[in-house]
């Protein structure tokens, strides 16, 4: 094991979970929950503070401010705690308590949003939140994590080329997209490879505005968005599904009962990954893999706690779900 003097600088990238006995396709499950943010928003984080330290936008007066449905609020919160900045993590009610009280522990300071914003939803409130105390104070320093270059190149850097050295025979990849970070990162370095066979498909969940679909209520942080990210460019992304959050649930439970505690998205990526490969590739050996970007300790109160799931979801909410048979990927 590495000998480490910060905390970003470990992540575990060469663990994989083989989900074919437990969903009968063949997917494997790329954990990047291991590391001290406890997500694959730890990469973002990391490399969106060294390119604005490198640019000489952070001092000792620095306030970082951003906007957050938890993970890279986590990972900014973990880093700014290494370093010494100070940083107000703009959260919305949706927001895990527990994740609000691990960054308020690391020393950062929480603002929540309770109302969303007439067109632009949760998100929409939080980023107008974020713009409006950048501009009553120039010690404020948004690196703005849907905008920001820096955040789909630390994956381009890392969790792409992790997966290939892993696969190098890769049929098809299976990304969550909220910020689209990730998806942006590994789209990008598989399909700037020459000749590169591998098909990249983005998850999302409905009520999310990514993929063009129309605005939802959406109950489960971390996928989605009632903003359209900056940094998507369907050009890269060979498909594109969506996923309704009862299934998320489902899936969670599913994974779960194996012993496998996963997060929203996970359970979100994977539900859209087992439709894919049910619809697009029956019955065939392909390697496909999918990215967990974190674990699910996180959401006790909440996906975990069944009087919450069947308060928002009903009563059935916990019921298995069948395995996919005949099943339509949400947009193309």
């Amino acid at each position: 094991m590495p000998i480490i003097t910060t905390p970003q600088e470990f992540n575990e990238e060469d663990l994989f979970v083989d989900l074919r006995e437990m969903f009968g396709y063949p997917l494997y499950l790329k954990c990047e929950g291991f590391n001290f943010a406890g997500s694959v928003k730890l990469k973002a984080a990391a490399s969106m503070i060294e390119a604005a330290e490198r640019g000489g936008l952070l001092g000792p007066e620095t306030i970082l401010v951003e906007s957050s449905s938890g993970n890279l609020g986590m990972a900014l919160s973990v880093i700014a705690a290494a370093k010494g900045y100070r940083f107000i993590c703009v959260v919305d009610s949706r927001t895990n308590l527990s994740t609000r009280q691990v960054i308020e522990s690391l020393g950062s300071e929480v603002h929540v949003i309770t109302e969303p914003s007439a067109s632009g939803g949760f998100l929409g409130a939080r980023l107008d939140f974020v713009r409006g105390l950048c501009s009553t104070d120039p010690r404020y320093v948004w690196l703005n994590q849907h905008a920001n270059q820096n955040n789909w190149k630390a994956h381009y850097r890392t969790t792409a080329p992790a997966i290939e050295k892993q696969f190098p025979d890769l049929d098809v990849l299976f990304v969550g997209a909220g910020t689209t970070g990730t998806l942006m990162g590994c789209a990008r370095y598989f399909k700037e490879q020459p000749n590169s066979p591998v098909t990249v498909v983005g998850i999302d969940s409905v009520g999310s505005v990514t993929f063009g679909a129309p605005a939802g209520p959406r109950m489960i942080p971390g996928l989605g968005a009632g903003v359209r990210p900056a940094l998507f460019d369907q050009r890269y992304i060979d498909d594109m599904v969506l996923v309704p959050e009862i299934d998320t649930i489902r899936t969670c439970h599913t994974l779960a009962r194996g012993g496998f505690l996963f997060g929203g998205s996970t359970g979100t990526v994977v539900n859209g990954a087992v439709k894919w490969l049910a619809e697009h590739r029956p019955g065939q050996d392909v390697t496909a893999v999918a990215i967990s970007p974190d674990l699910g300790d996180r959401y006790l109160d909440t996906i975990y706690r069944p009087t919450w799931v069947q308060d928002v979801y009903g009563l059935d909410a916990l019921e298995p779900a069948p395995r996919p048979g005949a099943v339509t990927s949400g947009v193309h």
